[in-house]
C-alpha cells in the first residue's frame, strides 16, 4: 500500500519469502505471524510502532524492516528477538516498497531503486531516474544462485526491465503488456516471471533470463480490474492473482502436448484442434483470446474491494492458498491439484482490526453456510550460504541514501549479532570494532 493507505481499521499485509510467516502493519504497530498451521495462526512478535505501512521479514530469521507513515523517507532494520535496531537509513524521497533475499535488501522510491548487500547493508547501487513507479511496483527472487530484480521499464506501456543483483547489471528488457504494468513476481527459482497489466484481464508468464513467453492466461474479458498480487507455488506448478474483486484465480502452468497423437482422442482434443486451425484465419486480437487458458481453480473471497494479497503455500504437507485482506482477516483455503474447481474454506483468523469491526464482520457473516471441509490426498513436494564479517563502513550520499545510527558497541557485548535462527544462514554478522554510533532502539 502507499504511505496514504493506513487508516483505521485497515493494514498493510505481506508475506515472506517463502509464506510460512506473514507481516502485518497498522496505525498501532505492527505483528509477525508464523503460517505453518491451519486451525493455529500463533503471534510470534507485535510492536507499538505506529502508523507501520511497509514490514517485511527476511525468511524466518529475526530480521525485519520497517517503515512508518511518522518518517516515510526511514527504513529501520531490527532485531525483533533481541529487541533492537540494528541500524536504519534515510532516503531522498518516500519509500514505497521493501522486497529482502539472503543476498541483497532492495528499496523502491518513486524514481530511483537502492541495492543493498544484506549482510553488511552496504549500498551497492543506486538504480537512479527509473520511469515514475507510483506504486513501488518491484520483485526480487528468492534463489541463491538467481538473485533477479524486476521492475516497470516504463510508465505508459508494459515494459519489464529484469536487473542482476549479484553481478549489478541489467539482463534484459520484456515487452510484457501494451498498458503500465501493475504486478510483477518470481517464481521461486527465479527462472519464471509472472506480469499483469493495469488493465488486468491477461497474465503472462515469461523464461527468466531469456525473456521468452511461456504461458498467458485469460482472468476475465467482462471488465478491468486492479490486479494486486500475483504469487507463484513453490514448485512453480501454480500461480495466483488476486485483485479488487471477489474472485481470487489459480492457474495451472503446465504444456499442453504439441501433437494429439500423444494422447487418446476426445471431443476437447478435436476442439482444440479446430480452434487451432481456425486461428490462423482470425485477427491477431481474436486468435491471442482463443490460445489464452482460462483458471484452473477460482476462490470467492467474502468481500470485495479491498486490497488484498495472495500466496500458495505448504501447510502441514497440503497445498493452500492463503489470502490476507486489508481489512485483518487471514483466509486460508483447500487446493486440489488434480482437479481444480471451486476451492474451500477451511479456516479463516483475525490479525487486525478492533473487536468491534471483527464483531459487525461475524454478524455479516452468519447469513452465510457453512462450507464442508474437503480432503484430498494429493499433495505438492516442494524441494528444501556462509557467514560474512564485516562493518558498516562509511559513505557518502550517494543518489540520495544515507547511513543512519547503529547500535553502540556495548549492545553486543555478548558477541555479534547473528540471526542465523534457521541454522541455514546468517544474514547480517557484525564485527564488534565497527565505528557504529548512536543508540540501540527496541522495534
Amino acid at each position: 500500500m502507499e504511505t496514504g493507505d493506513v487508516g483505521p481499521g485497515l493494514c498493510c499485509p505481506s508475506f515472506n519469502q517463502d509464506s510460512t510467516s506473514l507481516a502485518v502493519g497498522t496505525k498501532t504497530g505492527y505483528q509477525l505471524f508464523s503460517v505453518t498451521s491451519v486451525d493455529k495462526l500463533d503471534c510470534i512478535h507485535e510492536s507499538k510502532t505506529p502508523d507501520v505501512y511497509i514490514v517485511e521479514r527476511l525468511f524466518s530469521s529475526s530480521l525485519v524492516v520497517v517503515v512508518s507513515q511518522s518518517m516515510p523517507r526511514r527504513m529501520n532494520v531490527y532485531h525483533f528477538k533481541k529487541g533492537t535496531e540494528i541500524c536504519n537509513y534515510s532516503y531522498s524521497n518516500n519509500i514505497l516498497a521493501v522486497r529482502l533475499n539472503r543476498q541483497s535488501l532492495v528499496v523502491c522510491l518513486e524514481e530511483s531503486i537502492y541495492i543493498h548487500n544484506i549482510k553488511d547493508m552496504k549500498l551497492l547501487k543506486t538504480l537512479l531516474n527509473t520511469p515514475s513507479n507510483p506504486s513501488g511496483l518491484c520483485a526480487l527472487s528468492i534463489s541463491h544462485s538467481n538473485s533477479f530484480l524486476a521492475y516497470p521499464g516504463s510508465d505508459t506501456i508494459g515494459e519489464i526491465i529484469v536487473y542482476d543483483a549479484n553481478n549489478l547489471s541489467t539482463m534484459t528488457m520484456i515487452p510484457a503488456h501494451d498498458s503500465p504494468l501493475a504486478a510483477i513476481t518470481f517464481s521461486a527459482s527465479g527462472t519464471k516471471l509472472a506480469s499483469a497489466s493495469e488493465r488486468g484481464t491477461v497474465i503472462r508468464v515469461f523464461s527468466i533470463p531469456e525473456g521468452l513467453r511461456l504461458f498467458e492466461f485469460r482472468r476475465g474479458m467482462k471488465r478491468y480490474v486492479n490486479i494486486s498480487s500475483l504469487s507463484f507455488s513453490p514448485d512453480a506448478q501454480f500461480l495466483c492473482a488476486s485483485s479488487n474483486t471477489e474472485t481470487v484465480h489459480i492457474f495451472k502452468l503446465e504444456q499442453h502436448s504439441p501433437s494429439g497423437d500423444e494422447q487418446a482422442p476426445s471431443w476437447s482434443t478435436y476442439v482444440g484442434k479446430m480452434f487451432t486451425a481456425a486461428s490462423s484465419y482470425l485477427p491477431a486480437q481474436v486468435s491471442g483470446m482463443m490460445s489464452q487458458d482460462r483458471a484452473f481453480a477460482t476462490v470467492r473471497l467474502q468481500m470485495a474491494g479491498q486490497k488484498n494479497v495472495c500466496a500458495l503455500a505448504i501447510i502441514q504437507k497440503l497445498p493452500r492458498l492463503l489470502v490476507a485482506s486489508s481489512d485483518g482477516q487471514l483466509f486460508i483455503y483447500n487446493i486440489d491439484p488434480q482437479e481444480g474447481g471451486e476451492c474451500t474454506l477451511v479456516q479463516k483468523h483475525r490479525v487486525s482490526g478492533s473487536d468491534k469491526d471483527w464483531e459487525e464482520t461475524e454478524k455479516a457473516e452468519l447469513m452465510e453456510p457453512p462450507q464442508a471441509c474437503q480432503s484430498y490426498a494429493a499433495t505438492v513436494a516442494i524441494p528444501t550460504s556462509g557467514p560474512v564479517t564485516a562493518t558498516l563502513t562509511g559513505y557518502s550520499e550517494d543518489g540520495g541514501a544515507k547511513k543512519g545510527e547503529v547500535i553502540p558497541e556495548h549492545e553486543f557485548a555478548a558477541g555479534p549479532v547473528c540471526l542465523d535462527d534457521e541454522t541455514e544462514f546468517p544474514p547480517i554478522n557484525w564485527c564488534r570494532d565497527g565505528s557504529g554510533r548512536g543508540k540501540g532502539r527496541r522495534p
